[in-house]
Formats: C-alpha cells, sequence, structure tokens
C-alpha cells in the first residue's frame, strides 16, 4: 500500500470522527451514554463510506512447497511370479514409497501395470499380459503438467504392444530403470511364434509357420513335432548352436473333418532346463467346407480392382476374380456376389441378368460412370450428373444396424472421386454405412449403404478406394483393419439368407487370458434396431457342466458380453431375448496359453537398451541404495518455496458493505428504541 493512499485513509478516519465529533458532541454541556454510541456508529459508518470510496488495494503474500512428482511404475504382471521375484520387487517398491527423505521432498505416486495402468491397493501379480510400452505412456501422460521422475520397477518381459526398447521420454520426465529378476542367460529352447489362418476347408491342406529359439552356446539337436490329440501329424529334427539360434518351420497340414480341430506344438525339452512351458504351444483352426466366390467387373483398368481383391481375398473363405467385359469365360451365377466397377452401357447384358436372377451385387461408381445408364436401371438411387469431377470425404454413421462394424477412422481417410450433381436415394431401401462430406461440410447423402431385404446390393459413390487401404496401412502398420471392414461388407452382400432379427457375431476359439468377447444386434419387427432390449447369455462348460448368465451390455449400436478370461476348455453358449421366443445358440473353444510362462529370466538386454535410449542408467536391486540418493542430492529434484503475490481492491472485500449495513442498521434500530423515529 503505497504513502499516498495510508494518507487518504488517515484523512478519512479525522473527517469520520470530526463529522461525528460535531454532529453528536460539540456544544453539548451534558453529554449522555447514548450521545457517545451515537458518535461511534455514525463515525464507524463515515469511515466505511470514504474507505470504499478511496477503494486501497490489499497485498497478500502465500508460500508453498513445489515437490517433483515421483512414481513408482512398478511390474504387476505374472512374470514376475513366475521368476520367484515377488517379494523382491514389493520390498523395493515399499521401502523407496516408505523413505521419510524421500517423502518430505517428492510427492510420491504409486502405479502397478500389466496391460494396462492401475492404481491397486496391494501388488498381486494377477495380470495375464504386460505392456511396458502403454505404461510409460499413459504415466508420462497423466503427469504431463509437472516435472516428475518415473522409477520402472520390471523384469523388462513384455507380451503386449509396441518395443517398450524404443520409447523416448518426454521434457520434464527423468526415468529411473530398476531391472529386477534373474538375469543370467540359462539354455533353454522356446516357441516363440506360431503363424496359422484361422480357417481352413475341408479336405485340403492348410499352412503352418512356427517360429522357435535357442538360448545357449551348446549345439544341440532337439525333435519338434506337430500333434492332433495323441497323433504326430508332423515332425522334423532340428540343431541349434551358438551361432545358429533361431529356426522356422513352414509345413502344410491336412483336414478331413468339419469344426475346431486343436494341434499341439511341441520342441523337445533340454535336460536341465529351467523353462520348459514354453516348449509347447497349442493353437486352432475352424474346418469350414463354404467358399464365397466374388466376381469384380470392370469395363478400365483401375488400382481399386487390385486393392479390393486382396482386401477380399485376406479372408481364405472367400476367392475373388477380376474379369473385364472383353472376357467371355465367366459366368455370373457362379459367383455369390458381384462387383459393378464403374458402370457404362456396355454392362447392359450382366446387368440385366443380375437383376433377372436375383444376384446379390455391389455398385461402385467413379468419374468415368455413365450415370444416365444407371438412373434409367431405377436402382433406388439416381444422380442429375455433370462432367465435373468432385472430391467426397466419408462420415462414419454410428447407428447403422445392418451389421457390427467399426469406426476404423473414416473421417481421417483422403476422399473419394465422383461426378458432381444431387443425388437421389430411396431412404427406405437401404441402411447407410457411410455419409458424404463436401468441402468441410457434412451433406447427409450417402456414400456407402446396403439394402435391407432381398436380394441383397449395395454401393460405393466414388472411386480411389485404394487411397483407404493405404492409409489404413500408414495408420496402423497393417491392412488389417481395411480388409476386415470390406470382408464384413462382402460377407453381408453375399449372404443368401434372409435378415434375421437376433445376430451374433463370436470367434470360434479364443486364447487363453485373452477376454472372450460376443457380439449381438436385435431388431425389432420392422427390422430397426432395438436399443430396449433385454439379452442375456448363458454360458456353459462341455467338460464340467458349470454355466452361468450374463446380460449383455448395450455399446454403440450392438450388444455385448465381455467374459474375461475363461479356463481352457470346449464351451457352448445361448443368447435369448427377455420376453421373446427368439434365441441363437453357438460354440467357441478356449486354448490354454499364457505368455507370461514363456520367459525363462529378466529381460537384461531389453531394459539396458531402453536405458541408453533415455540417457538413463539402468540400476539393479543392490543398487536401490545409489538410486536413492541420486534422487536426494541432485539439485534438480529439491524442492522449491514458490510466493505468490496476491492484490485484491477493497471493494471486491464484498463483506464491507455487510458490516457497514449492519452499523447503519444498528444505529436506526437504537433510535427506534429510544423513540427518535
Amino acid at each position: 500500500m503505497d504513502t499516498s493512499t495510508i494518507l487518504y485513509i488517515t484523512l478519512a478516519l479525522f473527517a469520520a470522527l470530526g463529522f461525528s465529533f460535531f454532529q453528536y458532541l460539540y456544544k453539548k454541556p451534558h453529554r449522555s451514554r447514548k450521545d457517545y454510541i451515537f458518535f461511534s456508529l455514525r463515525a464507524l459508518a463515515v469511515f466505511l463510506v470514504l474507505l470504499i470510496l478511496i477503494n486501497p488495494k490489499i497485498t497478500s503474500v502465500d508460500y508453498e512447497i513445489d515437490k517433483t512428482e515421483l512414481i513408482l511404475l512398478t511390474d504387476n504382471s505374472q512374470s514376475i511370479s513366475y521368476l520367484n521375484e515377488r517379494d523382491r520387487i514389493r520390498d523395493i517398491s515399499e521401502s523407496i514409497a516408505a523413505n521419510d527423505r524421500i517423502n518430505s521432498n517428492f510427492e510420491v505416486n504409486r502405479l502397478y501395470f500389466g496391460d494396462r495402468v492401475a492404481l491397486n491397493d496391494s501388488l498381486n501379480f494377477s495380470a495375464a499380459q504386460t505392456d511396458i510400452y502403454a505404461a510409460l505412456t499413459e504415466t508420462e501422460d497423466t503427469f504431463s503438467n509437472r516435472n516428475s521422475v518415473v522409477i520402472l520397477l520390471s523384469d523388462g518381459n513384455q507380451s503386449l504392444g509396441r518395443d517398450f526398447r524404443y520409447y523416448k521420454k518426454g521434457t520434464g520426465t527423468d526415468i529411473f530403470p530398476v531391472i529386477i529378476g534373474d538375469t543370467t542367460r540359462y539354455k533353454d529352447l522356446s516357441i516363440e511364434r506360431i503363424n496359422v489362418n484361422r480357417y481352413a476347408f475341408l479336405n485340403n491342406r492348410f499352412p503352418v509357420e512356427v517360429f522357435l529359439n535357442y538360448s545357449g552356446s551348446e549345439e544341440i539337436e532337439a525333435n519338434f513335432n506337430i500333434r492332433s490329440g495323441e497323433t504326430v501329424v508332423y515332425k522334423q529334427s532340428l540343431k541349434f548352436s551358438k551361432d545358429s539360434q533361431s529356426a522356422v518351420v513352414r509345413t502344410e497340414l491336412p483336414v478331413n473333418s468339419l469344426g475346431i480341430k486343436t494341434y499341439t506344438v511341441e520342441i523337445e525339452k533340454l535336460s536341465a532346463e529351467k523353462n520348459v512351458v514354453n516348449n509347447e504351444q497349442k493353437f486352432a483352426i475352424e474346418v469350414i467346407d463354404e467358399r464365397t466366390s466374388v466376381l469384380i467387373l470392370s469395363d478400365i483398368s483401375h488400382p481399386d480392382l487390385g486393392a479390393l481383391q486382396k482386401a477380399i481375398a485376406s479372408n481364405q473363405q472367400r476367392s475373388v476374380d477380376i474379369k473385364y467385359l472383353s472376357d467371355k469365360n465367366f459366368k455370373l451365377s457362379d459367383y455369390q456376389l458381384v462387383i459393378l466397377y464403374q458402370v457404362n452401357r456396355k454392362f447392359n447384358n450382366e446387368i440385366a441378368e443380375i437383376l433377372e436372377k436375383d444376384l446379390n451385387y455391389l455398385m461402385i461408381t467413379g468419374s468415368k460412370t455413365d450415370w444416365n445408364y444407371l438412373n434409367a436401371l431405377d436402382l433406388g438411387y439416381s444422380k442429375n450428373a455433370t462432367s465435373q469431377p468432385q472430391e467426397i470425404f466419408p462420415v462414419y454413421n454410428p447407428v447403422f444396424s445392418s451389421f457390427q462394424f467399426e469406426d476404423i477412422g473414416f473421417n481421417d481417410f483422403p476422399p473419394l472421386v465422383d461426378k458432381f450433381g444431387q443425388l437421389q436415394i430411396d431412404e427406405n431401401r437401404f441402411n447407410i454405412m457411410l455419409f458424404q462430406e463436401l468441402q468441410g461440410v457434412e451433406t447427409g447423402e450417402p456414400l456407402m449403404g446396403v439394402t435391407q431385404d432381398m436380394p441383397k446390393s449395395g454401393f460405393v459413390f466414388g472411386e480411389n478406394i485404394w487411397r483407404w487401404r493405404a492409409k489404413s496401412f500408414l495408420d496402423n502398420r497393417s491392412f488389417e483393419e481395411f480388409d476386415n471392414f470390406i470382408g464384413k461388407l462382402v460377407q453381408n452382400l453375399a449372404s443368401k439368407r434372409s435378415r434375421q432379427r437376433l445376430t451374433i457375431d463370436a470367434d470360434n476359439f479364443y486364447y487363453a487370458n485373452q477376454n472372450v468377447i460376443i457380439s449381438a444386434q436385435y431388431f425389432d419387427e420392422n427390422y430397426q434396431f432395438d436399443s430396449g432390449a433385454n439379452l442375456k447369455v448363458t454360458i456353459s462348460n462341455k467338460e464340467t457342466e458349470e454355466d452361468f448368465t450374463s446380460d449383455l451390455v448395450l455399446k454403440n449400436n450392438f450388444y455385448q458380453f465381455d467374459g474375461g478370461d475363461l479356463e481352457p476348455g470346449e464351451y457352448n453358449y445361448d443368447i435369448n431375448v427377455k420376453g421373446k421366443s427368439i434365441a441363437r445358440s453357438g460354440t467357441f473353444g478356449v486354448i490354454e496359453y499364457n505368455s507370461e510362462q514363456q520367459f525363462v529370466s529378466s529381460n537384461l538386454s531389453g531394459m539396458q537398451s531402453f536405458a541408453n535410449n533415455n540417457s538413463a542408467t539402468l540400476y539393479h536391486p543392490d543398487m536401490v541404495e545409489d538410486l536413492v540418493n541420486t534422487l536426494l542430492t541432485d539439485d534438480k529434484y529439491k524442492p522449491v518455496q514458490k510466493s505468490r503475490q496476491k492484490t485484491v481492491p477493497l471493494i471486491d472485500w464484498y463483506y464491507l458493505l455487510f458490516i457497514l449495513i449492519l452499523v447503519l442498521a444498528a444505529e436506526w434500530f437504537y433510535r427506534k428504541y429510544l423513540g427518535l423515529i
């Protein structure tokens, strides 16, 4: 508060006292008690009024201690338990968290992780998978607004997600990795990975690819075999040495009966091998006897043709042929679905046959499409097209209900190209999957859709869908998401069955420690998705005959059951709609496999690479005291006292107004009491 303000307040005080003095005490020979009370109340009231008019600024200073965040990020996965390191990692975590000097210098937070980060009361080492990269990313995002120190307590064995060795810490975060467990490399043979298709065709052969690893320096020879039940269907002798520590076995196995077939892959156990769990692994396939044939018919060459062929053929249940109008060696009736690419009048005979025989088809338009011819076909849509092309961006329709498909990032996909013009469509005939966006405006016009009745047909109003497949690969390093999307579209359009009110989407087998997910859709009598239904599922184990019932939870435009990780075995499931005589049933298998049991020791090389990549020192359990000393002696981790100066104008002190009102009210009531009013 400056000198002039103090002077004004002093003058205000004297003015208030002087004014009240002359009003109540001046030239009064006999001053009573009430005169002094009136003098005091009036002086205080006048002073408060003048003080508010002067409005001095009051400055206050608050002090606070700013501590660095210390996050104890502890591995809570089953691999810690299998390596017998539960007590050690728990003792290290608790000793750091309970250190008085650490607590006086840091804000300590304890997080645990397996496949995701969690805040638990205690370590239980029950996580079935380990994702170190995701744990580090989520932790840094959570504490991104403050300087933080992350102490990573882990064995470095990761079974899920991106390779944590290439994780790069952000600005303001320091990481101190501590490796837990035995870092000695033991002699070990292991099955690293099995690549196999999910489906095989009856009376055919399916490929199997197995990757094997050897840890050791001696030359050894081991027997490898694949069993179906007790029958050995393939065997091979393999040699390993210090210079040859991996092998790949590729073979094809026959299938002669329908259903889910489970196989066991084995590599011979070495003498004194510490971990024999990773010498055996199971896989399963579903043997089917149906194959969907798809024809792509075009009059022009275009990259879309190859992209569609690869996307559809990625599922081994489907075969795809690309034919041009000039070809004569094909029959439309041999295919369950015909994709008509950018039609013109040359397609007249083929389209006439499709419409006459009620064949399923998908219409794809583009810059070469003859819309005048297409309009004349009366297929439920028409466009007053010009020769000018236009770019069309996709917009995902979350309430699409013909079948279940996820948003694979459509809003970020590049545009398709079609002729410019106003589109007319029969909305009662089609269920829209994607809408159009033109120049940043969502028009509400359809871009992709399918019919709701038989025969099945669909449309895509735009060419260059190959760019969508390329963009999906850039985003995910895989074509899988896009190919699955196209696969579900083809599966729906190629179906000869009439639409069912209750549809089920479930895998035929799951791996142990993988959540068993079953999805369902229920439609009312008008085949509109019913979001108010009550769906229940009953799961029963074929071997133990134990069962349980659960509700399906509404999620967007479908219902979902998450059974968690069930015990290995064969299961039946029944889904019914409460109050309706509508139900569906099926079977699935759970195959025994635990990725956390595949490790024989700690991942020293991975943790060291991670430390080097982040300019950090890798600590061992016997170096924890050094780690604590480093944290306590480094000046950049010292607590900092911060002062915060706060200046508030007196007029903002609203309670002064209440005091003024109270003083004036007290004077009024006192005058009333004395009968002066």
